[in-house]
């Protein structure tokens, strides 16, 4: 069974969902399992703690905020993972999809109002341009994903060749910003926290974007295109 669900988890994510939370998140579906609970199960308290993370971040109490986050990353993991198990129905793996989408942007928005009842708050006008990057950017990138799987056959960008997949470790999404803003919570910025994630996702969207350009110019050319995974 432990064998079945490694077998379900993705090829290609990032570092924390492929080296660090794996083995919790395939201890939790196997708990689940005997205990008889659906796989939609991960999704809803995932969703529900994810608002919790919202309200934390919103009120600065951003060390207890980034505590819950943890348990929405793990099931994270474990949806994806039960989902493949259990051969959820398009309206469960929608709902994570949504979930996966909508909350991580709603947590930057929240990061960044939270700046003023921790004390660190920025200039209004600046603190809504940050947002737009990095929420705007956000968005792009999923765009850009999306539209990869549409034009090259379900190929996921980030599996075309060694370089996207090793990219993918670090690039801007909810578990990756996720660490930049602790790291720079240790050193009592979270400020400057939000403003590196909106720097990275710019950085990750320009990478994509090249990527996905390069790969519409190969197939342009009539030149067969496949991930490096599937050779």
């Amino acid at each position: 069974m432990a064998q079945a669900d490694e077998a379900r988890m993705p090829r290609v994510a990032d570092a924390l969902t492929l080296y660090v939370w794996r083995a919790p998140a395939l201890r939790l579906v196997s708990w689940a399992g005997e205990a008889g609970a659906p796989s939609a199960s991960f999704t809803i308290v995932e969703s529900l703690l994810s608002l919790v993370v919202f309200g934390l971040f919103w009120k600065g109490h951003y060390w207890l905020g980034l505590a819950a986050s943890i348990a929405v990353m793990i099931l994270s993991v474990a949806a994806i993972v039960a989902e493949r198990s259990a051969h959820s129905n398009v309206t469960e793996q929608r709902l994570h999809r949504a979930t996966e989408t909508m909350f991580p942007l709603l947590w930057w928005w929240a990061w960044a109002h939270g700046l003023a009842a921790y004390g660190r708050p920025l200039e209004p006008i600046y603190a809504t341009m940050v947002l737009w990057v990095a929420v705007g950017g956000t968005m792009a990138i999923g765009g850009i994903e999306a539209l990869a799987r549409h034009r090259f056959n379900g190929m996921e960008i980030h599996a075309w060749q060694p370089l996207d997949t090793r990219f993918r470790l670090v690039s801007a999404g909810r578990n990756a910003n996720l660490v930049i803003l602790a790291a720079a919570l240790l050193v009592g910025r979270p400020d400057s926290g939000i403003v590196l994630v909106a720097w990275w996702t710019l950085i990750s969207l320009i990478f994509h974007a090249v990527r996905f350009a390069q790969l519409t110019e190969l197939q342009a050319r009539r030149v067969k295109i496949g991930s490096w995974l599937d050779r």
